[in-house]
């Protein structure tokens, strides 16, 4: 025992780490009690009234011997918490701390001792909370470095199953969606790739999934970490009411059950994954079979979890058992992630198991040429930065430890007699597995790719190919209308931004004073569109426009703080509702051409809501912060809206409620309009719903004439915030899986020019959420209800097998001539040019060697039929333009 670290516990302002609980229960240091602890304690008893108790009752019966000495770390450190007990005595710490200080680390040595009659209580009350805590300690240390260990193995997988990792680098996708934890495992992990050549585009779930699974884990250890901490350094109470309830900590250890079962359960299957990368059928059959005999299975992985979900509701009493099958789980998983460690370790280096073998070599003489090829071959690909480190760490751990192992099957389990010791937390080397886990990790923290600000995107090659084909479309729909484009600077005047947005000018982006003037951010197109006709002395105009918005939001699933608007607008003087009309159609007529599924257009008019709101006693003071409140329903229950209006907006219970009855109603626009419309309705002692209901029969006949009046919905709910509108007002919600919320608006603004000029120009607008409509895309192409767009237009690749550079040159420059979309590579090995098209949904080839050359030919190649015609060079350019144009 001498030379191991010393843990002093009991003294003032001293705290007990789940660290040290683990060190001392693991005989990995010794404890030592503070003597002002002692101190405060009595050094003899003046009670006649001793008797003898058997100290090993404090150890419950279910507990393995790290957990029973685990339990007595903590009953020690509670009872030199108990300060002013004059009949605790010192001699009951002292020989706790004598029991867990003993060279023996199976026999505790904690035989009877006389015990006064309050040593007797406060032991009785503590043990089983000790206990518990004790191997909550123990929990907490295990799985905050198996939440470590776990990335650095699985990341080795990735390398070993030449798993797709694009996935790793879109996690983030800037709009506050993905959790913290995922977003922090995903980057842990590129960086460990960080220059791979091994990780491909094999897909596997067992891959995709690990940022997800992984970081479940991490944020169930930071619950266990937190409430463990508390309750190791908080003081003991052992008064009549018994020990506290510890339900909530339960709670906590159940979610960290699931956790581990969830990544045991994927380690598991990425350790049989890795065992069919191990290229030796010898080594392989050997591996396999220690694999079954030695690795937890998922059966009992799922029998451990099952037992584990059984007894948190069992009754108070055997919360220390729940804890200890909770352990029992952990050292499971353990075992597999050890598992999956050595069958990716073989799989990547078991070539070397063939080789040269601890001082000699293993099986006779070795093919000299043979292993120079080898050694070659792996010249050739690399793992990542971080994961070499990770594998050249075990292989010096495994340096001369291969015994007298006289062939590759025995050496194999030299090595995983090793492995198994060199991933057990309770062997010292593991701390230098966990250490340099943690160095790499950190150290590659300067040299991370840059993160993106909150509420921006990225967009790669494949999603740009999709964005620029529904810009297409969109431009489209509203040149056929006759709009003309605009654009506008991206920042404004502040003053031409304030003012316009109601409760929303919250979320204005403002820029640094710059020479006098205060700009901001445009928060959308709308009023900057305005501020130019009335800047121009523009009385008709019907325009559009496609451009970046900004808003100082909270970012969320399909809602980002940069993102793209498109626009239509109309301007001007024009027959009664019909700009309202051509706005409603031209919404319709672009999600229907974008084709993103099904999908409602809500439509409301401004004024038919401010007579409602009046008809139910809302002053006129008060109409727009309570349209702000109604725009919510989408989001929030009537209930919670109701409560928001009477509490914070001073509304009375009966108006509110009045306004709950109105608002519920919806359906088909003609048949509700007729209903509001009837006689005795008191929308029709309303001059304002008087106008509206008037505006929307003309609007309404119009959708039914043009046939696009299936899609709308009268909604008396929608509201829309924005204080500039003043008639119709739409929006349209996608029906899909995807929960979206609105996907485009728009309404009537006859007031917001006259803003910025001396003249009211009328207007109306519609505004698609393209980002919305993207991510829409995105979900349907990911679960496969679309077709994967190319992402480039290239319709051939020129292939020169071989180095001239000059012929690609040559060919190449032909074909661009003649407006033909191609791409050339030189390159000695056909497998990249295949590749290449194969990648990039290159439809045709042409291929030169130095054959080809000679004869004066070139092979023509249809990939997806995968046929080869023969053409004379100088008949290519023609040849391939027919066969482009058939």
């Amino acid at each position: 025992m001498a030379g191991l670290p010393v843990i002093r516990v009991g003294g003032k302002g001293s705290s007990l780490s789940s660290s040290s609980v683990y060190a001392i229960a693991n005989g990995l240091a010794q404890v030592s009690i503070d003597s002002s602890a002692l101190d405060r304690l009595a050094s003899s008893s003046s009670s006649t009234n001793l008797k003898p108790h058997q100290l090993i009752s404090l150890l419950p019966s279910c507990s393995s011997i790290e957990e029973s000495r685990a339990s007595l770390v903590v009953l020690l450190s509670k009872l030199l918490s108990l300060s002013g007990s004059p009949n605790i005595r010192t001699l009951l710490p002292d020989r706790i701390a004598a029991a867990l200080n003993s060279s023996s680390s199976q026999d505790l040595g904690l035989e009877s001792l006389d015990l006064t009659e309050e040593e007797a209580i406060a032991l009785e009350k503590l043990k089983d909370f000790s206990a518990f805590y004790g191997i909550c300690a123990l929990l907490d240390h295990q799985s905050a470095a198996l939440a470590t260990v776990s990335d650095a193995v699985a990341a080795l997988s990735c390398e070993a199953l030449k798993a797709d990792v694009a996935a790793f680098n879109s996690i983030d996708a800037g709009d506050g969606y993905a959790a913290k934890e995922v977003i922090g495992v995903a980057n842990d992990l590129k960086v460990l790739l960080n220059g791979s050549k091994l990780v491909g585009k094999v897909e596997t779930e067992a891959v995709s999934e690990i940022p997800k699974i992984h970081a479940r884990l991490r944020v169930q250890v930071k619950s266990v970490h937190a409430t463990t901490r508390e309750e190791l350094n908080s003081g003991a109470k052992v008064g009549k009411g018994g020990s506290r309830s510890v339900r909530s900590e339960r709670t906590a250890l159940l979610a960290l059950g699931a956790a581990l079962f969830d990544l045991g359960d994927y380690s598991l299957r990425r350790a049989k994954l890795d065992l069919e990368a191990v290229g030796s059928e010898n080594l392989l059959s050997r591996l396999v079979e220690l694999f079954e005999k030695q690795c937890p299975s998922g059966e009992s992985l799922r029998s451990g979890f099952k037992l584990v979900q059984e007894l948190v509701f069992e009754e108070a009493e055997t919360y220390v058992k729940f804890a200890h099958q909770v352990n029992v789980l952990m050292e499971l998983v353990q075992k597999i992630v050890t598992w999956e460690a050595i069958t990716v370790f073989v799989a990547l280096e078991g070539a070397e198991l063939t080789g040269k073998g601890q001082g000699g070599e293993v099986n006779g003489e070795v093919n000299a040429k043979a292993e120079k090829k080898n050694e070659k071959k792996k010249k050739k690909v690399s793992l990542g930065r971080g994961t070499t480190v990770m594998v050249q760490l075990i292989k010096d751990k495994l340096q001369g430890k291969g015994g007298n192992a006289v062939d590759s099957s025995e050496l194999l389990e030299n090595w995983v007699k090793e492995l198994l010791s060199l991933f057990d937390p309770k062997n010292s080397d593991f701390d230098g597995v966990l250490n340099k886990v943690k160095e790499i990790v950190e150290s590659n923290e300067t040299r991370r790719l840059p993160k993106l600000p909150k509420g921006t995107r990225d967009f790669a090659k494949e999603q740009m190919t999709v964005r620029k084909k529904v810009f297409s479309i969109v431009e489209d729909v509203f040149e056929r209308h006759g709009a003309t484009a605009l654009d506008t600077p991206v920042f404004e005047l502040r003053d031409t931004l304030m003012g316009k947005y109601g409760e929303d000018s919250k979320l204005i982006y403002d820029l640094a004073d710059q020479g006098g003037e205060l700009s901001s951010l445009r928060y959308d197109l709308t009023v900057p569109f305005a501020r130019y006709v009335a800047m121009n002395g523009i009385t008709s105009f019907k325009r559009y426009q496609i451009a970046k918005v900004y808003r100082r939001d909270n970012p969320s699933k399909g809602r980002y703080r940069e993102f793209y608007q498109c626009d239509f607008d109309i301007a001007g003087q024009n027959e009664k509702m019909g700009p309202d009309f051509e706005a409603v159609y031209v919404l319709t007529e672009l999600l229907d051409e974008l084709n993103i599924g099904d999908y409602e257009v809500k439509l409301n008019h401004r004024k038919l809501l401010d007579g409602m709101l009046e008809i139910c006693g809302v002053p006129p003071e008060k109409f727009r912060t309570i349209c702000s409140s109604i725009d919510k329903l989408d989001k929030q229950s009537f209930e919670q809206i109701k409560k928001e209006m009477v509490e914070e907006k001073g509304l009375s219970v009966e108006t509110a409620d009045k306004i709950g009855t109105l608002v519920k109603e919806r359906g088909h626009p003609l048949e509700l309009l007729s209903k509001l419309k009837q006689e005795g309705s008191k929308f029709l002692e309303n001059n304002a719903s008087i106008d509206a209901l008037n505006d929307l029969e003309i609007l309404f006949k119009c959708l039914e004439k043009s046939k696009c009046i299936g899609k709308v919905v009268f909604d008396l709910s929608l509201a829309r915030g924005l204080d500039y509108y003043t008639g119709v007002i739409y929006e349209a919600v996608f029906k899909g899986s995807a929960q979206m919320g609105a996907i485009a608006a728009g309404g009537r603004y006859d007031n917001l020019i006259g803003m910025f000029g001396t003249k009211q120009v009328p207007a109306v607008g519609v505004s698609l959420g393209i980002e919305r409509v993207f991510a829409i895309m995105e979900q349907q192409l990911h679960e496969g209800q679309k077709q994967a767009t190319r992402a480039t237009k290239t319709e051939v690749l020129v292939s020169i097998f071989g180095d001239d550079i000059g012929l690609a040159a040559e060919l190449s420059g032909e074909l661009w001539k003649e407006k033909v979309q191609a791409e050339f590579l030189v390159n000695k090995r056909g497998t990249k040019h295949f590749d290449r098209a194969k990648d990039s949904k290159i439809p045709w080839m042409i291929i030169v060697g130095e054959k080809e050359q000679n004869e004066g030919v070139v092979r023509l190649r249809n990939i997806a039929a995968g046929e080869e015609v023969v053409i004379r060079r100088s008949d290519i350019v023609e040849e391939l333009k027919k066969r482009l144009n058939a």
